[in-house]
């Protein structure tokens, strides 16, 4: 099964994706970590997207797809996948359907109110040495200012301020609005109050997936 997450900025959906990973054995595919990755293997996309980068323009699409193409091809994905990230655009939609048309999906959208979110991420932290991700308020560091992985020290993105976190959220009700009435249209739609604990949101997915699984294994068991 492919599992596709929406969410605005601050919406948790990557902590949400790794507990699905962890939960039901679908590997997190996130088209950041896959760029980062490329560019680090220095991969010919990787090159390429480098360059994009290094300009100040953005990796195009034709990139972000064949690297998803790539990635979902692998042994580990054969029974499903989780999807962070991409499809962002209704091309990109449409493009995964042709790289995996055949295969069941169903599309969770993290619904959660402006003012919650932009409160959200004015309380994300960053480690500087391991990248991983800490709220003061739902999900704090053991000690203060300290990553609990590393020890590195947890920094505030210069992008974490109210101004752009609500130009972050009208880029993405744009970006995402015919993106979801695609999915809608195909009735693999489903929204998630994404308020709460970690926990409790991802007690909601849960019930969404737990639902689908069984359904698409009715189906196969009557085939």
């Amino acid at each position: 099964m492919r599992i596709i997450l929406f969410g605005p900025p601050g919406s948790g959906k990557g902590t949400q994706a790794e507990l699905i990973e962890k939960s039901y054995g679908f590997p997190k595919i996130s088209t950041g970590d896959l760029l980062r990755q490329a560019v680090r293997d220095r991969t010919p996309l990787g090159q390429k997207a480098a360059h994009l980068m290094g300009q100040g323009n953005l990796v195009s699409d034709e990139i972000v797809e064949e690297i998803v193409r790539e990635r979902i091809q692998s042994p580990d994905c054969e029974r499903g996948y989780v999807l962070d990230g991409f499809p962002r655009t209704l091309e990109q939609a449409r493009s995964l359907e042709r790289m995996d048309g055949c295969r069941p999906e169903v599309v969770i959208e993290l619904a959660i109110e402006e003012e919650i979110l932009v409160d959200r991420l004015l309380r994300r932290r960053v480690c500087s040495r391991c990248g991983a991700i800490y709220n003061l308020a739902l999900q704090p560091p053991q000690e203060e200012g300290k990553c609990d992985l590393c020890g590195g020290n947890l920094v505030q993105r210069p992008d974490d301020n109210a101004e752009i976190v609500r130009q972050r959220m009208k880029v993405y009700r744009e970006q995402t609005e015919k993106v979801r009435d695609f999915y809608v249209h195909k009735a693999v739609y489903r929204k998630v109050d994404g308020t709460g604990s970690v926990e409790d949101v991802f007690s909601r997915i849960r019930l969404v997936l737990d639902g689908e699984l069984a359904r698409i294994g009715q189906a196969r068991a009557g085939q």
